[in-house]
């Protein structure tokens, strides 16, 4: 592996931007190309970026020899298409969340890289950041005893779009898949696999999920209590109660701050974000394909399965299937 990770953009939405600014934070990456679905789009990104390729089509970008490991960024209906894209072309993948709409799709994604001994990494984006390292730190120390239950939301109100992202099912649409999915990874960070998966979403007009509540049961009686929504503003904040204490993180899906409280003691951290934030995953990317890994330890493919088959119990649950369930090659949720 070279010295410097090239990476490739694949998908210029928003948070491509942001992937790409961050890069410049990370010393041994650099962003080299970008593809688009259409080359003026590719070449009015590239032009944000000294010395970035642009490409008209995503197979001519993954076909890009000088790259070493690609960021899917698309929405989630297209992850298993284009992550399968850029596995066959032998180049490293890191996949905006969730891989894939389904457990079924990320089954076959992850079967596809494993064959080929490519390295891929759901880009589970706020497990990397300094701050939720630090919980991380905590609860190892076991600052606040045995952790019971974890309370966390997140929340926000969009504008009413049937076609945008974020209400249309074709791509995707409703809290869960978009936000939710980072208060169900952080309890299975937290607690692993649950024991038992139970919600109640509210489905709007466009049939997506526009907010929901659930619930975690997991070993040892500990609990998680979960809520999402794209139609209503929430404080998106994460709160882990133990035997012994607690700890409160503020915006925790892009965290830069925590404090911990156990009997006396009370301990803040501040941990502001340089840039966005997404430098972290790629640098775990790099450090992965440093050491030949094809899989991240601290974001393995048995989590981010685990994750998804949760999703998809709700989903079953609340009746929310999405055309790219039913598409030919995919099955439904498990058990709709």
């Amino acid at each position: 592996m070279a010295t410097v990770i090239r990476w490739g953009i694949l998908g210029l939405g928003a948070i491509a931007t942001k992937f790409a600014n961050d890069l410049v934070h990370v010393p041994d990456a650099r962003l080299v190309a970008v593809g688009s679905r259409t080359l003026d789009k590719a070449t009015a990104f590239a032009a944000g970026f000294q010395g970035v390729r642009a490409y008209g089509s995503y197979q001519e970008l993954v076909a890009d020899p000088g790259i070493d490991a690609v960021y899917v960024a698309t929405p989630h209906p297209m992850h298993r298409q284009d992550t399968i894209l850029c596995i066959e072309a032998g180049k490293a993948v890191l996949c905006e969340k969730p891989m894939a709409v389904n457990h079924a799709e990320l089954e076959q994604v992850i079967a596809i890289a494993r064959h080929k001994q490519v390295f891929l990494m759901e880009a589970m984006w706020t497990r990397f950041l300094p701050a939720m390292v630090k919980v991380r730190e905590w609860l190892a120390e076991g600052l606040i005893g045995e952790p019971r239950m974890l309370s966390a939301d997140f929340g926000f109100r969009c504008a009413y779009d049937p076609a945008s992202r974020l209400l249309d099912p074709r791509l995707g649409g409703g809290a869960l898949l978009d936000v939710g999915v980072y208060a169900v990874a952080l309890a299975h960070q937290l607690f692993g696999n649950p024991l038992r998966v139970t919600g109640l979403a509210a489905i709007g007009e466009t049939g997506v999920d526009e907010q929901s509540a659930f619930v975690f049961a997991h070993a040892a009686g500990a609990l998680s209590v979960l809520s999402c929504a794209v139609r209503t503003a929430t404080p998106q904040e994460a709160r882990i109660d133990g035997t012994e204490g607690r700890i409160v993180i503020p915006s925790f899906w892009h965290a830069s701050s925590a404090t911990l409280t156990s009997g006396s003691r009370s301990e803040s951290v501040q941990m502001p974000l340089q840039g966005n934030g997404y430098q972290h995953e790629a640098i775990e990317v790099g450090r992965c394909l440093r050491e030949h890994l094809r899989e991240s330890p601290r974001m393995t493919h048995a989590e981010s399965l685990s994750i998804m088959r949760s999703m998809d119990e709700l989903r079953r649950q609340w009746g929310l299937r999405y055309p790219a369930d039913l598409a030919s090659g995919n099955r439904a949720p498990a058990g709709a």
